[in-house]
């Protein structure tokens, strides 16, 4: 990566997580000890709780002595960071504070941190008209994407902030055409957009590049085209309907609007939210149309597949399954036992005290002074003792290991962000990021950070009474948030801002609503 001293340690997350001294990569060791430096990494330079830590990374299934399970992975990560740090001295690069780990890195020495770097500093250069620079500076950020963030890493929190990430890049890719658009290049940039629309389908902005790229290119059918898929993909599987900005681009193409023809203006906004209608050269919206009637799609709670068994799991189900079997049930009652206190099961608890009871009394009716069966009686307990180890190797077998699922972005908070995105005022009389409002669509517990009352902000992942009173009075005194990067610059949230708020965190701009009230 570029701009890194040759000895310093440099980290990859825009992928698997990857980490380089010099040019040796290092061996970052098991996957929970990679997953512990993943939440390190995307706190760097704050400190992160032991509690945070455990939460991420296990979930709902923490460890017993989770907080020895993280200081072994943290011992491991800094012999491998600092290796030539002798055995009880204090770590520079990864230390212990009050308030919890702390990972120490210099800027850009991420490649999410050239990855944002390179972001800011092309929207820079377009706001000051340079054009070719600022894409030549997104084409530099979007290329130290390798494969998904984080590949590997498993649970809620790293496909929240797996989300998240991809948003920001999908958000550059947006940046990127628009530019390549503005510079007149539809007919190079088509190809690239194909595929691009292809990844982002729901990406209304990326939509109107395309659709605009093929008009300025004489194919005035194929962007029409363009528009109706758009709009059966959004009305017909999500209930959406196109925003009116798209709506316009595509009455323009219909009537042969002689200002699609050219680029606009290289002089761009301020934010990247404004700069779509600039770079698509749209003019004043319609009049408003009706409101269009809102469904949940009968997807809206999957919550995805269940991952496929490698062979490790089949190894540890036939272990367990072996177990009452070799010892004749008698191991069966204290095998369940055993799982039911680790998962703080009442079930499995009752069960294993029923195995227990059916194996010891099979056991008491068989006669022991004879080899054989003698009696009605011993047959009776050589059943009881066979079947309670048979039944419980199946249970078993059915229920080690946990079937875990892997976890996905939530669709309700997706389609709810979407339409916030698209119809604001719409998302503002559904309650959308409104818990404390009685129920009108399903957003998946999002919080609006513009709208929410004071006690519902103190909700959100580690915001404080105080904090929540900060939030109140900087939007009243000056004015609605425009973007998580504002909730940042005025010292309310660290930059970025930790995924478990992103999470659920809402924008809905204030001043979008209030331009549609006017329309």
């Amino acid at each position: 990566m570029q701009g890194a001293v040759d000895d310093s340690v440099r980290f990859d997350l825009l992928g698997p997580l990857r980490a380089f001294r010099g040019q040796r990569e290092l061996d970052l060791g098991p996957a929970k000890q990679r997953a512990v430096l993943a939440i390190l990494l995307l706190a760097a330079n704050r400190p992160v709780p032991t509690s945070r830590i455990i939460e991420a990374v296990w979930g709902d299934e923490p460890p017993e002595n989770g907080t020895n399970v993280v200081q072994k992975y943290v011992a491991g990560l800094r012999r491998v960071l600092e290796p030539e740090r002798a055995p009880r001295a204090a770590g520079l690069l990864l230390t212990l504070t009050e308030a919890g780990y702390r990972l120490s890195v210099a800027p850009g020495n991420t490649d999410l941190d050239l990855f944002t770097s390179h972001v800011r500093e092309a929207r820079q250069l377009r706001g000051a008209g340079r054009l070719a620079e600022a894409a030549a500076e997104l084409q530099t950020a979007l290329s130290l994407w390798r494969a998904e963030p984080l590949a590997g890493l498993t649970g809620s929190y790293f496909e929240a902030t797996r989300a998240r990430l991809t948003d920001d890049r999908a958000a550059a890719v947006e940046d990127w055409a628009e530019l390549e658009l503005e510079q007149g290049h539809q007919q190079n940039l088509l190809p690239e957009l194909s595929r691009l629309v292809a990844e982002f389908p729901l990406r209304e902005r990326l939509r109107g590049v395309q659709m605009l790229a093929l008009y300025r290119a004489g194919r005035q059918a194929e962007a029409l085209a363009t528009y109706r898929e758009a709009r059966t993909l959004l009305v017909n599987a999500h209930g959406v309907e196109p925003g009116n900005a798209l709506r316009h681009l595509h009455q323009q193409i219909l009537q042969n609007d002689p200002t699609l023809t050219t680029p606009q203006s290289s002089s761009a906004p301020a934010s990247a939210a404004e700069a779509a209608p600039a770079a698509f050269g749209w003019a004043a919206p319609p009049p408003p149309q009706p409101v269009p009637q809102y469904r949940p799609p009968e997807t809206l709670v999957q919550t995805g597949e269940p991952e496929s068994l490698r062979w490790q799991d089949w190894a540890v189900k036939f272990a367990a399954a072996a177990v009452p079997i070799i010892s004749v049930g008698m191991l069966s009652g204290p095998l369940v036992g055993i799982l039911a206190i680790r998962r703080r099961s009442v079930r499995l608890g009752a069960a294993a005290v029923g195995y227990l009871a059916v194996t010891f009394g099979g056991a008491l009716l068989i006669d022991t002074s004879s080899d054989e069966i003698t009696s009605d009686a011993d047959g009776l307990g050589v059943f009881l003792v066979i079947a309670s180890a048979l039944v419980c190797a199946v249970h078993v077998a059915v229920i080690v290991p946990r079937r875990k699922r892997t976890p996905g972005l939530d669709p309700r908070r997706q389609y709810a962000r979407q339409l916030a995105a698209e119809h604001p005022q719409i998302a503002r009389k559904l309650g959308i990021g409104r818990p404390d409002l009685p129920n009108q669509f399903e957003d998946g517990g999002l919080i609006d950070i513009n709208d929410a009352p004071e006690p519902v902000l103190r909700t959100l992942p580690g915001v404080s009474a105080e904090q929540a009173a900060l939030i109140v009075a900087d939007r009243t005194h000056r004015g609605p948030f425009r973007s998580c990067e504002d909730l940042s610059a005025r010292g309310l949230f660290p930059s970025p801002i930790p995924p478990e708020v992103a999470d659920v965190l809402l924008i809905i701009r204030v001043q979008d609503t209030v331009d549609d009230d006017r329309r």
